[in-house]
């Protein structure tokens, strides 16, 4: 038997609050099940793409294909700004930088290669 520690993440939510139920998996976040089977393993790697298709990876630079509003804050980041040295991360908001010295989480649909 798999402890918590040992437990996959959710393929839905990405969150790691999951637990066995007999051959399922739940995801005790999102409600999410899936067969303890079918779960990936820690040694796939995990891919992320941009809004265009093309694979992102660690030290890319990216530009906005919209504008988007920063959360808990009146900041507006432009459609076409440029981001340097992203840093792909687990979770929903799959890319962590920096934009104008601030630390922000984006989500890759919003991105395209540069």
């Amino acid at each position: 038997m798999k402890t918590m520690s040992t437990l996959p993440a959710c393929p839905v939510c990405h969150m790691s609050n999951t637990y066995p139920d007999g051959e399922m998996l739940i995801c005790a976040d999102c409600g999410h099940e899936w067969s303890a089977a079918d779960a990936p393993t820690s040694d796939e790697v995990r891919v992320v793409k941009d809004a265009n298709g093309n694979v992102l990876v660690d030290g890319d630079s990216v530009i906005l294909t919209k504008d988007l509003k920063v959360k808990g804050s009146s900041i507006v980041i432009k459609k076409g700004t440029k981001v340097k040295n992203i840093r792909i991360v687990e979770g929903d908001h799959d890319i962590d930088c920096k934009v104008d010295g601030v630390a922000l989480s984006l989500k890759s649909e919003f991105l395209k290669k540069a």
